[in-house]
């Protein structure tokens, strides 16, 4: 038997941290109890036990918190948004049939080593599965530990811990004592840090032993001073760090087998909780909610009958004055009727469907324009795509599928009717997303914007880019000399060689052996290591020129390992990139891409906007570049009617300098270069909420100094502070915000009971009617390049879309007037008070085109 022992408070924590708050359309939090069950079942389906038990804590003092009044006296309380999902979490397990055990006086690690003790003692397997360290000192024969981190579960037995610690598992304990622990205040020696007291431990083993040779291990006097008035303190660490294996608890395995689940209990929580996704991975159907009145549910009759398609059926649709539902899947088309189900897998008969006059409806329908575009054909009628509808109506979903949807909207749908499940059940899912989009006013967005760009996207990802693979194989051997070179320098710097690229190797080497202080003082990560982000090797890179070296060697490896290697693993056979653009993913509208994401290529260095070499135009064509000129500023001045905001963009002005004028109280000739760039900061930071430490960070300030910009920039914008706690206000009562064309997003984090959540709701809810203003305007553009460029049957294609940027590949002899229809329908886009802007630029590159 194998038992599967789960620290309840540790995974249920690393779930809230790790996953974006999620509540349901109550407001009720649930991140934290969708992020722990979906670990459990996945950890449940590797170790397959036969019992399970999750231990947690109580809110009652410990043996060891009456002992000490420091143990763990540093902790917060638990936030009220993970406090809210505690219950329903224990609630839900025990219906799942799963022991929970909790016991006054003692932690959960204490219950979870009197299971380990009980299974080693009856000869059976557990497997603990944690988030802490300290449950490393379980692991035995019979004992497995499987810590859970931020990327991976990690399986950690005997063998493995010797490797990595050089010491026994038990021993975790006495290096505690030595060395303290943080997190949980155990003192431990002052002043002996990781790498002594593994040192020590390794050498003698326990700290009674240590003690027992003090005088005879060798140490230097300052150690000698420190272990020796530290010995005490070492004691009582010791004693805080044992988890002990004596919890009043059922002493027999077997008293936590796996019960039989009460599935009406946990349907009906999940029902409440809208935690569908999960209903779906526990094999679950939505029942009532009881306590609710029951919502009249649609009435749905599915069709059953398959039957094949013919030429009969087929111009039988075309008199149809209704749309069709219909699916392409895996080159079968199935087409519901309202009498019957029929399929085809003949190209030709799907081509004729496909291109034929009637009104259409279908689901993603991305793919099926791929499908036909690949045929030199065309897909005519579409008038709803219900994965885009379902989309706009709730932005937040992470997948859109039709069994998962039929179950939020209570409609049947029936699994044994095998590969025509998904057709039968779009009729009624498409009628229900469709009354929901005209309840929410998402009608025109869907029909005027998102659904036209479907097929805008699928001919993108068609046309692809062309690719100068030799390029990108020459950059990338230029790249690896370099980074060898790099590494020669630093591991001459460090005095021997290392994993650079470990951030635990290069913060020993730094912070220990070179020792450059931390920013941070000794404040070390959970992992007993140095940071070395980004933020904290920026600070030292000036001083230091080892930490240049190091910054400019990850430059290298990012780009040599995503931006190369990457590149050229998706290039087609016909030498071009064919991204794959996604529709439904962000949450402000805004379009991204895959394999490979083109919104990341990187522009920010010369190295990094070398890249945009190796996009290229074929012999006798040229690319054309038109960018936005500060389209979310100009959309904010058109938002909020701040007159002065707006007379600056009408004059023409340099904005930031106009806005560095206005804040430093200058003519605009007196703007030095440091103070537009503040101002730029100011600007733009605005749109994201920016606070004062923030803006300090970016521009190089005094907080003092960086709120003094912020008052100064608002007073000369009233209108500007006006319109964002117009819209936190609003999105406060109604619980989402709109875009300036009706988008919706939910912004459950204004509900949250946690400070910094609410405050990343407020920066939400200021944000993303511009941003998703701005998305939508771009969205219109893309369409309106489109049709243009097909009506005048240029030889001009529309090939790729990067955030606010547009590029078209034409024939030489068409890219004048391209590039001027590409001006014109961005400008025109949608008219506004300040008018939006473009500029074109042209080259047989990406780069050449836009440097």
């Amino acid at each position: 038997m194998t038992l599967l022992a789960i620290d309840g408070n540790s995974i249920l924590n690393r779930a809230f941290y790790g996953i974006r708050m999620l509540t349901n359309s109550k407001g009720v939090p649930t991140n934290a109890l969708f992020g722990f069950f979906n670990i459990y079942l996945k950890e449940a389906a590797q170790v397959q036990p036969e019992a399970v038990a999750v231990a947690f804590d109580l809110p009652a003092p410990t043996f060891r918190h009456k002992a000490s009044a420091d143990y763990k006296a540093n902790r917060k309380g638990m936030p009220e948004d993970l406090a809210r999902q505690l219950g329903p979490v224990k609630e839900l397990l025990r219906g799942m049939g799963i022991t929970v055990l909790e016991t006054e006086g003692y932690e959960a690690d204490d219950i979870l080593g009197t299971l380990s003790r009980i299974c080693t003692e009856h000869g059976q397997d557990c497997v603990i599965l944690t988030g802490d360290r300290d449950s490393l000192q379980l692991i035995g024969e019979h004992v497995r530990v499987d810590l859970a981190t931020n990327k991976e579960t990690i399986p950690y037995t005997e063998a493995r811990f010797r490797e990595e610690y050089g010491f026994t598992p038990v021993q975790l304990i006495d290096l505690k004592a030595l060395m303290g622990d943080s997190s949980d205040n155990i003192k431990g020696v002052p002043g002996i840090g990781p790498k002594t007291a593994t040192g020590l431990i390794q050498t003698y083993g326990t700290i009674e032993e240590l003690y027992a040779h003090l005088d005879e291990a060798g140490l230097t006097k300052g150690a000698y001073a420190k272990l020796s008035g530290g010995r005490a303190s070492a004691e009582e660490s010791k004693w805080l760090a044992t988890i002990v294996k004596d919890a009043p608890i059922p002493q027999e395995p077997e008293a936590y087998l796996l019960k039989a689940p009460d599935k009406p209990a946990v349907s009906a929580l999940l029902t409440e909780l809208e935690l569908f996704k999960l209903m779906d991975r526990l094999q679950l159907e939505p029942v009532p909610v009881q306590s609710q009145p029951e919502p009249e549910a649609p009435t749905v009759t599915l069709c059953r009958q398959v039957q094949p398609l013919d030429r009969g059926m087929l111009d039988s649709l075309a008199d149809r004055k209704q749309p069709v539902d219909f699916l392409l899947r895996e080159d079968t088309l199935y087409i519901h009727t309202g009498a019957c189900i029929c399929t085809a897998r003949e190209p030709a008969l799907i081509l004729a469907f496909l291109g034929s006059g009637c009104k259409k409806r279908s689901f993603d329908a991305k793919p099926v324009y791929r499908y036909a575009l690949a045929a030199s054909s065309r897909l005519e009628g579409l008038c709803f795509d219900g994965a885009i509808a379902a989309y706009l109506h709730e932005a937040t979903k992470a997948s859109y599928e039709i069994p998962a949807l039929c179950r939020s909207f209570r409609l049947p749908y029936d699994e044994g009717l095998g590969d025509a499940a998904d057709i039968a059940a779009l009729p009624g899912l498409c009628d229900a997303l469709a009354a929901k989009l005209e309840a929410e006013g998402l009608t025109r967005l869907m029909e005027q914007i998102e659904l036209p760009l479907v097929e805008v996207l699928a001919a993108m990802e068609h046309a692809g880019v062309l690719v100068d693979q030799e390029g990108v194989r020459q950059f990338g051997d230029r790249l690896s000399g370099e980074i060898r070179s790099l590494e020669e320098e630093i591991y001459g710097l460090a005095g021997h060689s290392f994993n650079i690229s470990s951030p635990k190797q290069l913060g020993q080497v730094l912070f220990e052996e070179l020792g450059i202080p931390h920013p941070q003082g000794k404040k070390k990560t959970k992992t007993g290591s140095f940071s070395t982000n980004a933020e904290v090797l920026e600070k030292l890179r000036s001083q230091y020129p080892i930490v240049s070296l190091v910054l400019r060697y990850r430059q290298l490896t990012k780009l040599s390992s995503t931006y190369v290697a990457g590149l050229l693993k998706t290039v087609a056979p016909d030498g071009r990139i064919h991204t794959c653009f996604k529709q439904t993913e962000t949450r402000t509208g805004r379009i991204s891409s895959t394999e490979p994401n083109m919104q990341n290529i990187p522009v920010r260095t010369e190295l990094g906007k070398e890249m945009r070499k190796f996009f290229v135009a074929p012999q006798g064509r040229i690319l054309l570049d038109a960018d936005y000129s500060q389209i979310e500023l100009r959309i904010l001045a058109n938002l909020c009617g701040d007159e002065n905001m707006q007379q600056a963009f009408l004059s023409g002005a340099d904005i930031h300098a106009s806005t560095a004028a206005q804040v430093f109280g200058i003519p605009q000739a007196a703007v030095t270069p440091q103070m537009r760039s503040a101002a730029k900061a100011v600007n733009f930071g605005i749109i994201y909420g920016i606070g004062a430490y923030s803006l300090s960070q970016d521009i190089g300030v005094s907080v003092r100094e960086a709120d003094r910009y912020i008052r100064r920039y608002l007073e000369n914008f009233p209108k500007v502070e006006q319109f964002m706690n117009r819209i936190v206000e609003d999105a406060e009562r109604t619980g989402y915000v709109s875009t300036l064309f009706g988008r919706r997003r939910e912004v459950p984090e204004l509900k949250s009971h946690n400070k910094i959540q609410q405050a990343a709701g407020k920066r939400i809810a200021m944000n993303t009617p511009i941003q998703g203003t701005a998305a939508d305007i771009i969205k219109i553009a893309m369409i309106r390049v489109y049709r243009r460029l097909e009506q005048e049957q240029l030889d001009a294609r529309l090939i790729l879309q990067v955030h606010d940027e547009l590029i078209v590949e034409a024939a030489a002899e068409d890219a004048d007037r391209a590039a001027l229809i590409l001006r014109e329908e961005m400008e025109h886009a949608w008219d506004m008070t300040v008018p939006l802007t473009a500029e074109v630029e042209r080259g047989d590159s990406w780069y050449a085109a836009k440097g």
